[in-house]
């Protein structure tokens, strides 16, 4: 049996004084930069103009964050921020020793999912995009951005499997482990880079799909059925959800996955009101 890989990384990128620039931002910087280059090269060969193009990064950035953190304040830990809202909101964190900047420690993908949703929504009705459209070019990019925020985790030794015995466990010393467990997070960057590869593919073969609600569906479907299936690797991530799982089964991300994953298949098979509010798989997408 080999030993297991022993993972105990600085989770600080870089030190400028009393600054610090975590993997975790690093990751997800590079993340939405991967997803703006592939968006930007998408609008370009579907000849939407530029100026349609400038405003979305702004909506599809704060429409991340905000559902991420609400997310996370209101599906895993509600009775605290309801009673600490300043704290939903702003990087702080109250203490015995007073208010400390902390970061935005906890992010939730189901509600950074909503988030993007509900911008997009804002932003077609700005710039007058298709919707179907614009949620099935943000759908072929979002999979490399999932990819980078799970390596993020991974570099803040956090969202951690079971123990194993498996030659590529994972030993987490920086929570304190001695035993190796599954790198769930490593399983869900490598799952979601696939996904991306896999999208592109699409594209290339079935381009006339684009403003259907094909891509949208298929990154739902992809991305949140793997999402169901590895938590069962994962260990809770709040003491709360033992009960859930005694109850049902299945943890809270599991739970939540569940809808999107339904909304996913719905648009892959091209639902009433995927057809309603898309454009007809026929339309001809102007090349440059």
């Amino acid at each position: 049996m080999s030993d297991p890989i022993i993972w105990n990384p600085d989770i600080v990128a870089l030190h400028l004084g009393n600054f610090e620039l975590r993997w975790y931002s690093v990751c997800w910087c590079i993340g939405l930069v991967l997803a703006y280059v592939v968006v930007a090269r998408l609008y370009k060969q579907q000849g939407i103009p530029g100026e349609k193009f400038d405003p979305l990064f702004f909506y599809c950035f704060v429409g991340i964050l905000v559902g991420s953190r609400l997310g996370h304040c209101l599906f895993y830990e509600p009775a605290y921020f309801l009673s600490h809202p300043v704290e939903m909101f702003l990087p702080i964190r109250q203490t015995d020793e007073g208010w400390r900047c902390t970061g935005y420690a906890g992010l939730a993908s189901h509600g950074g999912t909503i988030g993007l949703i509900l911008a997009l929504w804002l932003y077609v009705r700005r710039t007058k995009v298709n919707l179907m459209r614009v949620l099935d070019d943000i759908a072929i990019a979002t999979p490399v951005t999932a990819c980078f925020i799970r390596l993020g985790n991974l570099m803040n030794s956090e969202i951690v499997g079971h123990t194993t015995d498996v030659p590529w466990g994972f030993v987490f010393q920086h929570n304190g482990d001695l035993l190796p467990r599954h790198p769930a997070q490593l399983y869900e960057a490598i799952a979601y880079l696939v996904f991306f590869f896999v999208g592109l593919w699409l594209y290339r073969r079935y381009r006339q799909k684009v403003g259907t609600g094909f891509f949208f569906g298929y990154c739902l479907t992809s991305i949140f059925t793997f999402r169901f299936f590895v938590e069962f690797l994962k260990e809770i991530q709040e003491p709360w959800e033992q009960q859930l799982v005694a109850a049902i089964g299945i943890n809270q991300g599991q739970l939540l996955s569940l809808p999107f994953v339904a909304i996913g298949l719905y648009c892959l098979l091209g639902g009433k009101w995927c057809r309603r509010l898309g454009e007809p798989p026929t339309t001809t997408v102007p090349k440059k």
